[in-house]
């Protein structure tokens, strides 16, 4: 038998540190080849990593959370053969023993179900917002409940395995419910969640925002997109509101390209691109992430529609690249029904424009000295005011704004 050290490799780019955000496996599994052994995430996507060999985990080389250098060990196993290093003594002994194998633990008291901790105090659980959010429900500590997922992630299975065998059939009734709370939980913030931190602070540390706010009837862009749903939508797919507001940027940018723009600060050289990338700005259950809508110009509604569908799928499933996550020129934030009345966007630096999709809600307009419903919707937008200036940003806002309360203006060249 040898020892066969696995070490990070060059993802590419240019990139030399990635950090670790997940272990697929532990001391003592045995992994097969392309099986995949961690996952780890750069500036913009996830990378899994699998193992180009047969093996025993003998150790792991980082702990999560950890900055990784391009060639660092990343993990050792054992394997048939000579392996790659030469092994020695303890290294061979750190796999646990399969001989012996670990005592299930009595289950928990239905008087004290928190006693026995599912991991040390200082091995903090791995849980979606949703997985949390329901623990909180109903009542159970995510300290105290095995996970069985990925890297010991907590699942709904795992919740719905714990309140039976811990909580019983009490486990949703008003005494837990209602019952006091003094457990806490550090939660440490890495991966996706720290990028997205250090890009937010980034952002706001170096860019001056300002935030205009403007009212759109979009009674008659609703019109037109149930009109085109109801003739195409069966061939050509559903159309939301996005593809409709992307085509409104491509045509107003073309009046005011300093929006379409990035700004090297460091270098002080703002770039105005013929190209429209569109960022769409993306919740899932690890963050906000931004897949890129590419040469927005190029295409019609339907191929906006379906390649937005694709860059959301993907974005939530983990599954979206760097090239898909990286080169936008304008981004597009919306948090649809949530959207409420008025936000105030972050601007995707180093972009200068964000444009903030607010709630469309029906209200009584005075049209024509008559009291009619109309669909209202704000459009709330933040520019980089180094480069910007208000007149402009406004402007292009109004821009906007007559493409969509005018929508046959979208399909006039």
């Amino acid at each position: 038998m040898g020892v066969h050290v696995i070490k990070m490799p060059d993802i590419g780019e240019g990139i030399a540190e990635v950090e670790l955000v997940a272990w697929r496996v532990k001391p003592g599994d045995t992994v097969a080849a392309d099986q995949i052994l961690a996952d780890v995430m750069t500036d913009k996507a996830t990378v899994e990593i699998p193992s180009p060999v047969v093996g025993t985990v003998i150790t792991l080389g980082g702990e999560i959370g950890q900055a990784m250098a391009v060639g660092s060990e990343l993990i050792r196993l054992e394997v048939e053969g000579a392996g790659n290093v030469k092994a020695v003594g303890k290294e061979r002994s750190a796999a646990p023993a399969k001989a012996a194998p670990v005592a299930s633990p009595p289950p928990p008291q239905a008087t004290a179900p928190f006693v026995q901790p599912a991991r040390q105090p200082g091995n903090k659980p791995i849980a979606s917002p949703a997985v949390r959010r329901r623990a909180w429900d109903l009542g159970l500590e995510l300290q105290s409940v095995p996970g069985s997922g990925a890297g010991g992630r907590v699942t709904h299975e795992d919740l719905d395995a714990y309140a039976a065998r811990a909580l019983g059939t009490q486990s949703s009734n008003a005494g837990t419910r209602y019952a006091e709370r003094t457990g806490e939980e550090a939660i440490p913030v890495i991966g996706l969640r720290r990028k997205i931190a250090q890009k937010m602070q980034e952002a706001k540390r170096r860019i001056p925002h300002f935030t205009y706010v403007e009212e759109i009837d979009v009674t008659e862009l609703a019109a037109l997109r149930s009109q085109l749903n109801a003739k195409w939508g069966t061939e050509r797919g559903h159309l939301t509101l996005l593809p409709l507001l992307a085509r409104a940027i491509v045509l107003a940018v073309r009046e005011f390209p300093q929006v379409n723009a990035r700004f090297d600060d460091d270098a002080g050289i703002v770039t105005r691109h013929g190209a429209v990338h569109i960022g769409i700005a993306t919740q899932t259950d690890a963050g906000l992430m931004v897949p890129v809508l590419r040469h927005a110009e190029a295409r019609d509604l339907w191929s906006s529609a379906a390649e937005i569908a694709r860059l959301a799928d993907a974005a939530r499933t983990a599954k979206a690249g760097r090239e898909e996550l990286s080169g936008s020129t304008i981004t597009i934030t919306s948090l649809g029904a949530l959207g409420g009345i008025v936000t105030t966007p972050v601007i995707n630096h180093p972009e200068v424009a964000i444009v903030g999709v607010n709630r469309i809600v029906e209200r009584p307009m005075i049209r024509g000295g008559a009291v009619v419903p109309r669909l209202m919707m704000n459009l709330s937008s933040s520019f980089d005011h180094r480069v910007v200036d208000g007149a402009v940003g406004a402007r292009f806002v109004q821009a906007l704004r007559g493409y969509l309360e005018c929508p046959a203006t979208l399909f006039v060249e």
